[in-house]
């Protein structure tokens, strides 16, 4: 199955019948010397190292859950999947490119990996599962306009969220409520009543959430997921609950950044309303369409393919397995997997194991 997506919008799904045949595999291994050659300025899918972080909410599902190796640790909060940020790295894990960092993919091989048109000299995207075994703290991030003033160089921080497991009761707190403004918030912090000004709602399974910048959030405890944001660290705390550090004092609040980054007019946020679409047995649901991102899911047991020209995607297996064969040979991907297919890969297809879910993204 053959998912067609237009460059700049997810017009709908065309879709084909798509298998690898035996007279793929032999021209890879039969390939004339102009073939080769052409071979050789194409990526193969490419996995990465991930980057626990550590912090006082983690815990310890993306081990039981996703599977990533957190060793001892009771306190695992991030598994940074895809990262080109500073000293913040993601390593291929094996292959030809086994230890190349995500930064000297885009330096030496930008064309190949991001795309012919990308000017980008970093990677935009940055992947990560986190577990909240305990609340978030209440933040916003600024916007790209805003991120310059601060630091400048950087992007701004607009992210989504999907959830993958939340326990009974669990919030998301997304969004002011409906009239809120800048004196409204600033009184309400300081009188201990931040919570009466921000929306909030249940978190289910498979909800997901889009967060751009300038949204007041946190994600409650119970809530494991995977987020897709801008490339960029700069958060901005507004408020931490009255909890301690673990040097029992309180941590730092950015009160001021945190209220002039604010987009008063959005109001609260809900989960996304999905456009679905169910082909051949595959469920496709058209998730987020932003300037920075877009994210589909597709959930089923066939098949599949995005064929989007000149454009990497970003694969995270949510539940169950799949592999995903390519020229370059076949890697199978279990829950928690992540995956970054060049814009120069050719000819590559998912193969559910059984009843499979996969979110896509890509900027």
């Amino acid at each position: 199955m053959v998912i067609g997506i237009d460059d700049t919008k997810f017009i709908q799904a065309n879709i084909v019948q798509a298998k690898f045949t035996q007279e793929v595999r032999l021209r890879m291994t039969c390939a004339t010397r102009s073939e080769q050659e052409v071979i050789n300025d194409m990526l193969p899918p490419l996995q990465f190292i991930p980057l626990i972080k550590r912090a006082r909410w983690g815990g310890t599902r993306l081990a039981t859950v996703l599977g990533k190796n957190i060793g001892q640790a009771v306190d695992a909060a991030e598994s940074w999947e895809l990262v080109d940020h500073g000293t913040d790295q993601s390593e291929v894990v094996a292959g030809e490119f086994q230890g190349w960092t995500l930064s000297r993919l885009v330096a030496e091989r930008r064309a190949e990996l991001i795309g012919k048109t990308s000017t980008q000299t970093t990677f935009p995207l940055l992947v990560k599962y986190l577990d909240a075994l305990d609340r978030l703290s209440l933040q916003v991030h600024p916007n790209d306009e805003q991120a310059q003033r601060y630091v400048p160089g950087s992007r701004g921080k607009s992210e989504a969220w999907m959830i993958l497991q939340a326990s009974p009761g669990s919030q998301i707190y997304a969004g002011l409520k409906s009239g809120v403004q800048a004196g409204d918030l600033r009184n309400a912090l300081s009188e201990g009543k931040v919570l009466e000004c921000v929306h909030s709602f249940e978190a289910r399974v498979g909800d997901c959430v889009h967060i751009p910048a300038g949204t007041v959030h946190a994600i409650g405890e119970g809530v494991l997921l995977v987020e897709i944001q801008q490339t960029s660290d700069i958060t901005f705390r507004l408020h931490d609950w009255g909890r301690l550090g673990a040097d029992g004092q309180p941590r730092p609040l950015h009160i001021q950044q945190s209220l002039e980054c604010v987009n008063y007019a959005q109001g609260p946020v809900q989960p996304v309303a999905p456009e679905r679409t169910v082909i051949d047995g595959n469920q496709i649901d058209l998730l987020i369409q932003s300037p920075y991102f877009e994210i589909r899911r597709v959930c089923g047991r066939h098949p599949w393919t995005i064929k989007k020209p000149d454009q990497y995607q970003v694969l995270n297996i949510l539940n169950g397995a799949a592999t995903i064969t390519s020229p370059f040979g076949q890697t199978r991907l279990n829950i928690g997997a992540s995956v970054l297919v060049p814009a120069s890969c050719p000819d590559w297809e998912i193969q559910p194991q059984g009843e499979c879910e996969v979110m896509v993204s890509c900027q």
